[in-house]
């Protein structure tokens, strides 16, 4: 089976190159596979076929059989090998195609991944990247288009990162595959066709729990992940004239970086923070909660989140782009809370 090009990841230059996303995931795992001779790829279609959005295009054939390896229709199993393999010594990166399939893997992640490690009183330590495609935006319907970033949040023992393009793709796996702790990545699947400069080697890694400004601003900042960091950029850059705002890429939502957003919101004094995420138990709950026990008092206008509906992604094309976030519909929420200081209603209250 597969989705997307073909092109295999680039070699591992030490130079910024323009590559795709899932070139750029495949060349991270690379580069740590020829580091480090225990690091080693599994999960359903990856060897044979380069995985399904062609993520790990060449692996099979420079590292061989015995370090990247198909697996049967079993995400327990996949997950469950990982566990082993990481008590055992080895760094295993596994493949779940989609991020609902970890409905039928959680137990191996949550419950023995994450916990391993405190049960041994720290003889064991599980360092196991899980990682796989997530999101909306390419047409898979209800059942394959969702984050689910929330069914982590509150696993202690775990670390959470989404990337939001080809770079963080590169340097967060880096750091992803070398940590000792188990490692759910996040891969917004509408981005992997998507190119830009990369800094491979050394120079392109980027450390876990560490948030990126991704542009300077002074009346509100955005905190936002995934695809909705390109969506925010763009809303900021039409509201150029209007309103000056801050993007931060979290990259890391286990652990996210405290200082880094309260350091921002307070010198705006404004918080909205964007999430490809229903609004009822999004994981913007749990920075809204932070910053406004943090800076009580200090805010102009109350923290906001913008958010998808409460309702499933949408197979149909126009209601799928309807349900995400667009740049524009940012930009009217961010310019209403700005200009008047009063949290904008939801487009699906708007128009119910």
């Amino acid at each position: 089976m597969s989705i997307g090009n073909t092109e295999a990841p680039a070699s591992p230059l030490r130079e910024a190159t323009k590559l795709r996303m899932n070139q750029a995931i495949g060349a991270a795992m690379a580069d740590e596979m020829r580091e480090d001779d225990t690091v080693v790829v599994f999960g359903e279609d990856v060897a044979q076929s380069g995985g399904v959005f062609k993520t790990s295009v060449g692996l099979l054939d420079e590292f061989g059989p015995s370090r990247v390896r198909d697996t049967p229709i079993s995400e327990m199993a996949i997950a469950g090998a990982a566990v082993g393999a990481a008590a055992a010594g080895l760094r295993p990166v596994i493949e779940i195609m989609f991020a609902e399939f970890y409905g039928v893997a959680l137990d191996q992640i949550v419950t023995q991944a994450a916990k391993l490690h405190y049960l041994s009183n720290g003889a064991l330590t599980i360092p196991l990247v899980s990682r796989g495609s997530c999101g909306a935006g390419r047409g898979f319907g209800a059942t394959h288009s969702q984050t689910l970033e929330t069914w982590f949040l509150a696993t202690p023992g775990l670390k959470l990162a989404v990337c939001s393009g080809a770079q963080s793709a590169y340097g967060l796996l880096r750091s992803a595959i070398r940590d000792d702790n188990p490692v759910v990545f996040l891969e917004p699947k509408a981005l992997y066709g998507e190119r830009e400069e990369v800094v491979t080697g050394d120079e392109g890694i980027i450390p876990l729990g560490v948030a990126a400004t991704k542009r300077a601003g002074d009346d509100v900042t955005l905190v936002t992940l995934g695809q909705m960091v390109g969506v925010s950029l763009r809303a900021a850059a039409a509201l150029e004239s209007r309103v000056s705002v801050e993007v931060i890429d979290l990259q890391t939502l286990l652990p996210w970086d405290h200082a880094a957003v309260l350091a921002s919101v307070a010198r705006t004094r404004r918080l909205v923070v964007v999430e490809e995420n229903p609004f009822t138990g999004g994981w913007g709950t749990e920075i809204v909660a932070h910053v406004a026990s943090q800076l009580h008092g200090q805010l102009d206008a109350p923290p906001h989140r913008v958010t998808t509906p409460d309702v499933p992604v949408p197979f149909n094309r126009t209601l799928e782009f309807t349900y995400l976030p667009s740049a524009e519909y940012v930009a009217e929420q961010v310019a209403h809370l700005v200009e008047h200081g009063i949290l904008p209603a939801p487009w699906w209250e708007v128009y119910a």
